[in-house]
């Protein structure tokens, strides 16, 4: 492979500072004879190498294009003023809603610039919080993080999983929360399983060990469920459930409440389930079969003997919650408790004897006390256009802990009594953003097909409409996903520097309940690409902002979305930033836990799903046109979504781009798809991606 062709710093310094590119240099990417064969039509598919992200040859692509990204980014003169300002604005106390398993409350905190929240416990909620688990302490760089956990019914153990720069994998370690001392207990090839606890130990679910070479893109079959024994080996943990028929199925574990019945979720994508539940009391009783299809969504949120209450989209698109007895737990016996109503019901707990109901209306957050029958007792006010992120209750206690989030205040925490029927304030974070200078408006527009889509808005009070506002649109519309209103921190240096921050509520989410979703899904996917390109059009017609003064970002099945957005509509926005992005959609089923998005997305081996895939795929649809500056952001330890979607991605952009605008790409070095990057890197990588904005939207920071 031939090295990075730089040949003349002085020209590209140029270059950048006059805002033309027409002579950036790119790293050479090779072309390869490559052409499949989908049901009659060859595909080429030249940059198949970079999938290999073990070949020397890719390692020298990836460095070779950061420091072109990087060469680009240095020439920024306030790339370093963004940076300071962004670690201003995240030094901030921060918090998670507390929870109380046996005598002790628990939550997360971080003091402000901590790579990675600290795990406490406390006695009482005025007592001080003591660190139960730092996961700073288990790397130099910051780069190991938390990754899912379980608390003993006694409050005696905690099981935690560990995550080593941003990778699925997780190890399962076991804390004695008393000693505070870690148990010789390892459980490891542990992924996108939870950890429930029984008695002396818990149920996790994994896959065998894969190839050393192969770990971060191996495609991920036959998911299992193991109990592991405090004390024991790993190889000695009991295999509990397996399907040697179908190898692309996942399980996980989950243990009622008063440690009585086991029950287990099946599925074979990202939606839809089956469950089954198993009474613990004798071991030889075996699994009852309670849906067997994975047509719905099911969660048992609590069991009162052998009455289990359900949350489910069973004949109800916007959930409702129902009651199921083992007696005869056939779907036509089941007794809808909170049955479904207009609005979308997102979240349901038990408080003491009542019920705690969280439903979305038009996209923001309403509480609800019920009795144990679902008659609504009252209303628990919040303040506006707010996202309830988490309610925490128990049937032991007659209080709850809940946070409220807004587009311009970051997460506050409070406590309700159920008997005084009152919420008080228990923390709120101090943060340098002046949230009182913003308003936030939520707008409905109609989408190419007429559709009626809900978009908010967040800008300074007082902006003057005048179609020359820097704008910034982020958009997701998958995976029966809500985006909902949320404080982003990096958000709001592009706000105090004058910007519109915008979110489309696309189709393809779950912000109004499973036909939200459905009409995004498969061939129905494009309604999401016209959802996107029609808000971008309806705030140019409407003043907010002009194609010119525009950037569009989304992360993962977003990174998809802009991928097509950007090149179905080149001229859409100035600014484009595909994050983590799915790109090849003739190939992604072939990686990793790819094959399980097939329900969204369809898959190249079916033909009727095979043309509407190959006719949106970012990848096979760029053409010689001017795109808009495109700077795609990745990590090389993404095994969720490869990096190698946005290796080939920038590669073919690189290549056949014919206007001035840069096409970089970032790949962020032991980092993954998202979860657990910690905090120094995070402002990094929000640092270069907002000074390329600023900077091709003619922003002076």
């Amino acid at each position: 492979m031939k090295v990075l062709k730089v040949a003349l710093i002085g020209l590209l310094f140029t270059c950048f500072c006059s805002n033309t590119y027409s002579q950036m240099n790119y790293p050479e990417s090779k072309i390869v004879k490559q052409k499949d064969t989908y049901h009659g039509v060859k595909v080429e598919d030249p940059y198949r190498w970079l999938e290999d992200d073990n070949s020397q040859e890719t390692k020298i692509w990836v460095e070779n294009q950061n420091k072109v990204t990087n060469q680009y980014l240095s020439q920024i003169s306030y790339r370093e003023k963004v940076k300071e300002r962004l670690t201003s604005l995240w030094n901030f106390d921060k918090m998670s809603t507390p929870f109380k398993k046996g005598k002790l409350f628990f939550s997360f905190r971080n003091n402000g610039l901590q790579n990675q929240s600290v795990f406490c416990s406390q006695a009482s909620l005025l007592d001080n919080p003591v660190v139960l688990l730092d996961p700073n302490t288990l790397s130099k760089d910051g780069t190991t993080s938390l990754s899912g956990m379980d608390i003993s019914k006694d409050g005696n153990y905690l099981a935690y999983g560990i995550s080593k720069a941003g990778s699925d994998w997780v190890e399962i370690h076991v804390k004695n929360i008393n000693t505070k001392e870690d148990l010789k207990d390892v459980v490891k090839w542990v992924k996108f399983s939870g950890m429930a606890w029984k008695g002396n130990g818990f149920y996790y679910s994994r896959y065998d060990a894969p190839s050393d070479e192969k770990a971060f893109t191996q495609k991920n079959e036959f998911h299992k469920v193991y109990y592991h024994t405090l004390g024991t080996e790993q190889s000695q943990d009991v295999l509990v459930y397996e399907d040697k028929e179908h190898p692309n199925r996942n399980f996980s574990a989950q243990v009622t409440h008063d440690e009585s019945y086991l029950i287990i979720y099946g599925s074979e994508s990202t939606s839809g389930q089956s469950m089954m539940i198993k009474d613990l009391s004798q071991s030889h009783n075996k699994f009852i079969p309670i849906v067997s299809n994975f047509d719905n969504e099911y969660s048992v949120m609590e069991n009162i003997g052998n009455q289990f209450y359900v949350y489910t989209n069973y004949k109800a698109p916007r959930y409702k919650l129902v009651k199921v007895s083992l007696n005869n737990p056939t779907q036509d016996n089941w007794e809808d408790v909170l049955s479904q109503k207009e609005d979308l019901l997102e979240g349901v707990s038990f408080c003491g004897n009542k019920i705690i109901s969280n439903y979305l209306k038009n996209v923001s957050s309403k509480l609800y006390l019920h009795n144990m029958s679902g008659k609504i007792e009252k209303e628990i006010a919040l303040p506006g256009i707010c996202k309830v992120n988490a309610v925490n209750s128990s049937r032991e206690e007659e209080n709850a802990m809940y946070s409220i989030v807004s587009f311009t205040s970051p997460e506050e925490i409070y406590f309700y009594d159920m008997r005084a029927g009152l919420s008080r304030r228990i923390f709120k974070p101090n943060c340098s953003f002046q949230s009182n200078q913003y308003e936030t408006k939520q707008v409905f527009y109609k989408s190419k097909d007429g559709t009626k889509v809900s978009m908010f808005i967040t800008h300074k009070k007082g902006i003057e409409l005048n179609g020359n506002n820097p704008c910034f649109v982020f958009g997701y519309g998958g995976f029966n996903i809500s985006y909902t209103p949320e404080y982003r921190i990096d958000r709001a240096v592009f706000l105090e520097a004058g910007g519109i921050y915008c979110v489309p509520n696309l189709r393809g989410g779950g912000e109004y309940g499973e036909d939200w979703h459905m009409d995004g899904t498969k061939c129905k996917k494009q309604n999401v690409f016209d959802d996107f390109i029609a808000a971008c059009d309806y705030l140019v017609e409407n003043k907010y902002t002009s194609h010119e003064k525009l950037a569009i970002h989304g992360r993962s099945n977003g990174g998809l979305l802009i991928g097509a957005v950007m090149t179905q509509r080149p001229d859409i926005a100035k600014v484009a930033i595909p994050t983590v992005g799915v790109l090849d959609m003739l190939r992604f089923h072939l990686f990793t836990i790819g094959r399980a998005w097939t329900v969204d997305y369809g898959c190249s081996e079916n033909k009727d799903e095979f043309d509407c895939l190959y006719k949106y795929s970012p990848l096979h649809n760029v053409k010689n046109v001017n795109y808009p500056a495109t700077l795609i952001l990745t990590g090389d330890h993404d095994d969720r979504v490869v990096p190698a979607h946005s290796f080939k991605f920038a590669a073919t952009l690189q290549k056949n781009n014919l206007g001035k605008n840069p096409m970089l790409i970032r790949v962020d070095v032991n980092a993954g798809h998202g979860a657990g990057k910690p905090t120094d890197k995070q402002i990094a990588e929000f640092a270069d991606m907002w000074s390329f904005v600023f900077y091709n939207l003619g922003i002076s920071y």
